[in-house]
């Protein structure tokens, strides 16, 4: 995540809708990736320093539960991030205000960093072939009087969908033990299943589709028998001489997902520190190798200050030579990606 800056000096953060300072209007613009400082012209339209006018989300209007902004020349009354909703919870339900806020605030890290790696965000109702769309669903586990009987958080077509109960902190926590995991939130959750949604765009063509399998493995391989196996066997022994996770052992469709999100994490803390001057990270193109050593030296520090805190490890895995070629692997496809699009 970057540092962002109030007109009047102060820092601001992503998820802030004033400055705490000195109370002016702040709103994210997706086109710069950046909070802005807005003053109230008329009629609800808002303008920045430089003078382009700006409308609040409609989620904001009715909910305040988004800051992200849509130029006035727009017509759609949401945000980039907003209209991707396609199903969100029924908010008469007691604490689902509060669970929808929590999945928005993780969707719109996620489209962040989507953003800045270049990467196409299109909404399914726009009728884009690529489009993507969000199900935040509820089912009876959480609300007996729903018609949904099992919610699975996964992707399909273009749809992601999350369990809502996955942004209960006590349910989610009782998740994480029962699989096994040992990392489990919805920032995770989103980051792994937009692995799966950007897998064809990403792998295109005939070399890159030989380059994964030599890396990840045949995806054409029985992908319901795999998650069968993986579920009533557990992963192979050997899983952490090749994986990142033990769930990214089941079929090479999660592996790539587990070591996308896992990109995504990499990136995004780094930024994160780089902005607050905690390392600094050389310019575009790095080597992996030297992004891969700054990860390395900065997780330790961010684990230890966890403990400190006497919190959980807050990246408790281990990234070996063979995970290195796959996040490798990862960075030179975006990397072709933000070359075309130059």
């Amino acid at each position: 995540m970057k540092r962002f800056s109030c007109r009047c000096g102060e820092q601001i953060f992503f998820e802030n809708t004033e400055c705490l300072a000195c109370g002016t209007t702040i709103g994210f613009d997706p086109a710069t990736r950046n909070l802005l400082s807005l003053l109230t012209i008329d009629g609800g339209v808002l303008a920045d320093s430089a003078g382009r006018r700006f409308r609040h989300c409609k989620n904001r209007l009715d909910f305040s539960n988004c800051n992200w902004l849509v130029t006035v020349e727009d017509r759609d009354a949401y945000c980039v991030s907003c209209r991707l909703n396609r199903t969100i919870p029924n908010l008469t339900a007691p604490a689902n205000q509060e669970y929808w806020n929590s999945l928005e605030v993780a969707k719109r890290r996620l489209l962040f960093s989507l953003l800045e790696l270049g990467l196409p965000i299109q909404s399914k109702a726009r009728g884009w072939p690529f489009g993507l769309a969000f199900d935040f669903i509820e089912d009876r586990r959480g609300n007996p009087a729903v018609e949904e009987e099992r919610v699975v958080t996964g992707h399909e077509g273009g749809i992601i969908t999350i369990n809502v109960t996955e942004a209960d902190d006590v349910l989610r926590a009782m998740a994480r033990k029962h699989m096994n995991e040992q990392y489990r939130t919805l920032l995770g959750h989103l980051r792994h299943e937009s692995g799966h949604y950007y897998f064809d765009y990403l792998i295109n063509d005939d070399d890159a589709l030989n380059a994964f399998r030599s890396l990840f493995g045949d995806e054409r391989s029985d992908y319901d028998a795999a998650l069968e196996g993986y579920y009533g066997s557990g992963p192979a022994a050997d899983w952490r001489d090749r994986h990142l996770s033990a769930y990214a052992a089941a079929h090479p469709h999660e592996d790539w997902a587990e070591t996308w999100a896992h990109y995504l994490h990499i990136t995004d803390c780094l930024q994160t520190a780089a902005a607050h001057e905690l390392i600094r990270l050389d310019d575009e193109p790095f080597l992996v190798e030297t992004w891969m050593d700054d990860w390395r030296r900065f997780a330790v520090v961010l684990n230890e200050l966890n403990r400190s805190m006497g919190l959980r490890d807050a990246y408790p895995f281990v990234i070996n030579d063979v995970v290195t070629e796959k996040l490798r692997f990862i960075h030179l496809r975006l990397a072709g990606v933000r070359r075309a699009a130059s």
